[in-house]
């Protein structure tokens, strides 16, 4: 259990909190899934989500329609942006909790989490945060940023395996929710195994029972090399790939969706191929080289240990298919 608390504190350094605000679990999924199912929803509250947005974030608030929960959201662009201004024209008195993504999957939009947390605050809001496309690559710090609860997995900029995740919940709140899953290491003096049902009063509630002990431990050897590289060497040497990216792709006449805004910018890029998106993304495949498809778009995710010898190969690639289609 010691190795259990040095991970403990890694994530927690992290994202500038305290370890006891830090809980383990599945996934993102089961994250938010716990943050939705253990706050006291009354008919009539509000939640406000961003759209699209991956249904990990979407899925666990429309569930409380159920219960008479109101879920309402706000479109975002086509670069995948929105602003405090389209936040504020759904402001609502019944307004409870405001879902977002750091970084949407699709495009790679990065939102400012420092002005939409100080919202929430002046406006007495919970702010939920889906992190999994952000650790690793940008800083986070939920003090600063005024971030009630974080969920994220630990298999993508993080670089351990899946079927761990953390989630993130202030001090602050923990004693007022109630987990919807309940077990033996929920509890205070958890090994007198006595049955004094006294919730732990920090995340740690959200932990039920026997952990994932492997994708722990391969969770703190991906964060000690995070930390032994440095999240601001990570984020630069990211953003310069994809600025060979982004030029490249624009010198082949591609739309990129990505915003290139400083403030923005993810290590995710995303184009638009200008014929058959799934055709290009078979082809990349078949050629070993991996990216994504989201909604048409042809997703790229450098990470910091890819060179520019993989953009070559990335273009190498883009330019035998161009000229195939394009003759």
């Amino acid at each position: 259990m010691n190795k259990v608390r040095e991970v403990r504190s890694l994530v927690a350094r992290l994202i500038n909190a305290s370890p006891s605000e830090i809980a383990f679990t599945g996934n993102t999924s089961d994250g938010l899934s716990l943050v939705a199912s253990s706050i006291s929803w009354q008919p009539g509250d509000e939640i406000l989500i961003t759209y699209p947005d991956f249904p990990a974030n979407i899925y666990p608030w429309l569930n409380l329609e159920r219960l008479g929960v109101k879920v309402s959201h706000i479109e975002r662009k086509d670069d995948g942006s929105f602003s405090l201004d389209d936040i504020d024209k759904k402001m609502s008195p019944r307004l409870r909790l405001i879902s977002v993504s750091s970084v949407d999957f699709s495009t790679g939009f990065h939102c400012n989490l420092r002005e939409l947390g100080k919202f929430c605050r002046e406006n007495g809001i919970f702010l939920c945060v889906d992190a999994i496309q952000s650790l690793g690559v940008i800083p986070m710090d939920v003090k600063e940023f005024g971030i009630d609860f974080l969920a994220s997995g630990s298999h993508k900029w993080l670089q351990s395996i899946p079927g761990t995740g953390i989630l993130y919940v202030s001090d602050d709140i923990a004693q007022r929710l109630v987990p919807s899953k309940i077990g033996w290491k929920s509890v205070v003096n958890e090994e007198d195994f006595t049955i004094h049902f006294d919730l732990k009063p920090n995340a740690q509630r959200f932990e039920p029972g026997t952990m994932n002990f492997a994708g722990i431990y391969a969770l703190g050897a991906a964060l000690e090399l995070i930390f032994e590289v440095g999240i601001d060497n990570i984020r630069r040497r990211i953003l310069e790939l994809n600025e060979l990216l982004y030029h490249g792709l624009i010198d082949r006449n591609l739309k990129v969706v990505s915003s290139m805004n400083e403030e923005n910018r993810s290590g995710i890029l995303s184009f638009l191929p200008g014929n058959d998106s799934e055709q290009l993304y078979q082809f990349f495949i078949k050629n070993s080289v991996i990216v994504s498809l989201r909604a048409g778009k042809i997703r790229v995710s450098p990470h910091f240990y890819n060179n520019e010898t993989d953009i070559q190969n990335f273009f190498s690639v883009l330019d035998e298919y161009l000229t195939t289609t394009r003759a």
